[in-house]
């Protein structure tokens, strides 16, 4: 892709991006892959004259609980739609008390306590690829485009964390007190369901992958701290949420202007480069 090939920029999320204006000419698109249906139809369009797709991780009633995403179809969906990038939001609390809630923080790390997800496409399945794929997870996120959401943060003036390490917990339950304290002590910034294995099957697939996170709780590490309630996330969430899109919108053109698509190969490279295939 480094031959001024244009990009395309899958979206993963989907609240605050429902402003028809905003995403010029829709198309809704239904698909299918070899690992069955997607969260929800592919809506493509453009923002701002970028050619970008859109897709609500849970579906847009929010229907799919965190283990129950079908990770593996959003994925392939957006990289067989031609996308070349994947930028997500995603609500998480907080695990240390600098990260405030309302704050943004562009994710570069995870810890995965998630179990019975299905975290590869390299699994034998009918029309999947071939082989085992060994992939190195360091970095996790795409540089390139991590700073892009910084950048555009800090251009809007954002309270806006440059790393943070996400603790990708099973879900659909919060954590009780004593796992919220054992994350910190693992040097965990954050907590979410999603990231995993999201970010793990976007650089599987060869993308281009950042996250931006909105801060919404404290999660339950804090003393005299009330337990984490699905009101108190849904509220921070609706009134900061404009804020993650805002970035994600601006880096898209940021991402769009760059010239040097190079890094773009070099994520497909990594991938060639991990898979052990026998004939």
């Amino acid at each position: 892709m480094g031959d001024g090939k244009k990009i395309k920029i899958g979206i993963i999320g989907g609240s605050g991006f429902d402003d028809p204006t905003l995403f010029e000419n829709q198309i809704e698109r239904e698909v299918t892959t070899p690992f069955g249906k997607p969260s929800d139809v592919l809506i493509e369009g453009e923002i701002k004259g970028v050619p970008c797709v859109l897709l609500a991780r849970h579906g847009r009633k929010h229907q799919y609980q965190p283990s129950d995403v079908n990770y593996r179809a959003n994925i392939w969906a957006l990289k067989e739609a031609g996308c070349s990038h994947v930028l997500a939001t995603t609500a998480t609390g907080s695990l240390v008390e600098e990260y405030k809630p309302g704050d943004l923080v562009i994710l570069d790390d995870f810890i995965d306590r998630t179990w019975g997800r299905k975290c590869t496409f390299f699994d034998r399945t009918e029309g999947g690829p071939r082989g085992v794929c060994h992939l190195p997870m360091r970095p996790a996120f795409c540089e390139r485009a991590r700073q892009a959401m910084l950048k555009a943060a800090r251009a809007k003036g954002y309270a806006c964390h440059d790393k943070g390490t996400a603790v990708v917990i099973q879900g659909p339950r919060f954590s009780s007190r004593a796992e919220s304290l054992m994350h910190r002590q693992w040097g965990g910034h954050l907590v979410n369901m999603t990231t995993v294995p999201e970010v793990v099957l976007a650089k599987e697939a060869g993308l281009s992958y950042a996250a931006v996170a909105l801060v919404t709780d404290y999660d339950c590490w804090r003393e005299n701290e009330n337990s984490v309630s699905v009101s108190e996330v849904l509220a921070m969430f609706s009134k900061n949420v404009r804020k993650a899109a805002d970035v994600v919108i601006d880096a898209v053109q940021i991402l769009a202007a760059d010239t040097d698509l190079t890094y773009l190969d070099g994520h497909q490279d990594l991938v060639c480069g991990a898979i052990m295939l026998k004939e």
